[in-house]
């Protein structure tokens, strides 16, 4: 078997902070309640140490990649737990086979490869058992799990075993790593005093009352759910890795996110949104850039920072982050110029 020993060099780190801004009570659950009389049924999820009430990078990242994947319209091929989503299965374009019960054909769901995948590329992928071609699949040296088949795209996202198709083969999907890390946002310093002084019965937080009523007999159900209340104000932290193959990837990548984080403020982040919870909006967008190169000794690392190139960064909400890099000669493009640096390097044996 041909193992490739070529990897993507990381060149640096794109440093994106903003403020989240919750507009709405915004419940990220941390477990059931107390079975107490009157007790809370659905808690917000804190911090150990403080008891501060925190949103998982987890939370805000799945909502990130939701919203993304959406937008791009990608079809659905994974299933976990009866929820089903996208997913790149290898690095190369092919097909997800799902199985169907009794007679029916299996499913051909053609997915594209976290190589090139916009969605993949950003929020990384696993792999799985696919469907790739025969060509692609002998090039990468990878081992045959199943006879060679020929199959025939029918649309953008199917297809079908079929004679007149190109030949396939089903291998051992690769996994893809993310370019995008989202950090557990934490209060900021002034919603901690702000909240610390409310009096809700509850610490920081606030308790909201709902009922459910019996279509039939119109009995009530009450239940108590745990907001963080509005007002409150979050740190937002994500960071990008730059691992250039083509220069404008990271324009494309950085344009998904800004997309992403815009239409978040038009949805909703964590439970009960249709409900009027978890409206959030982003402000005071703060950027830099860690280029990480070795000296010319290649014994050690140097680290330079925009802060060092007096690059000021600071955007004011998302459509300012949309507006400066769709705009030429902006900072936000000085930036992405400095990112610029397109190649690979081999893996020494």
């Amino acid at each position: 078997m041909t193992v490739p020993l070529l990897q993507k060099r990381l060149l640096g780190k794109i440093y994106i902070k903003a403020t989240l801004n919750v507009e709405t009570g915004l419940h990220i659950g941390g477990g059931e309640g107390k079975l107490d009389i009157g007790g809370i049924d659905k808690l917000v999820v804190r911090e150990p140490i403080t008891g501060h009430p925190y949103l998982p990078g987890s939370s805000i990242k799945g909502k990130l990649r939701s919203i993304l994947e959406r937008f791009l319209n990608k079809p659905l091929n994974r299933d976990s737990g009866g929820v089903w989503r996208y997913e790149s299965d290898d690095i190369l374009d092919g097909y997800t086979e799902i199985k169907q019960k009794g007679n029916q054909n299996d499913i051909l769901v053609f997915y594209q490869g976290s190589q090139s995948c916009e969605l993949s590329r950003l929020f990384g992928a696993t792999g799985k058992d696919s469907w790739i071609k025969t060509t692609d699949a002998d090039a990468d040296g990878l081992p045959h799990l199943d006879k060679p088949k020929k199959i025939k795209r029918t649309s953008n996202s199917r297809g079908n075993f079929d004679e007149s198709g190109e030949e396939h083969v089903k291998v051992k999907g690769r996994n893809a790593p993310a370019r995008l890390i989202v950090r557990d946002s934490h209060l900021q310093q002034n919603s901690i005093k702000k909240l610390g002084k409310i009096d809700t019965g509850l610490f920081m937080t606030e308790r909201k009352f709902e009922n459910g009523l019996d279509r039939i007999t119109s009995a009530a159900t009450p239940r108590q759910f745990e907001r963080v209340p509005k007002g409150a104000s979050f740190n937002l932290e994500i960071v990008y890795s730059i691992e250039v193959e083509n220069k404008n990837e990271v324009k494309t990548d950085l344009i998904n996110i800004a997309l992403a984080l815009a239409m978040l403020e038009d949805d909703a982040l964590g439970g009960h949104g249709s409900r009027g919870y978890g409206k959030v909006k982003f402000e005071k967008f703060v950027f830099n850039h860690h280029e990480y190169q070795m000296n010319e000794s290649g014994g050690s690392i140097l680290k330079k920072s925009t802060s060092d190139s007096n690059i000021n960064l600071d955007i004011n909400n998302t459509s300012d982050f949309l507006a400066k890099l769709d705009t030429k000669n902006s900072q936000l493009q000085q930036l992405l110029q400095i990112c610029e640096a397109p190649q690979t390097i081999a893996v020494q044996e």
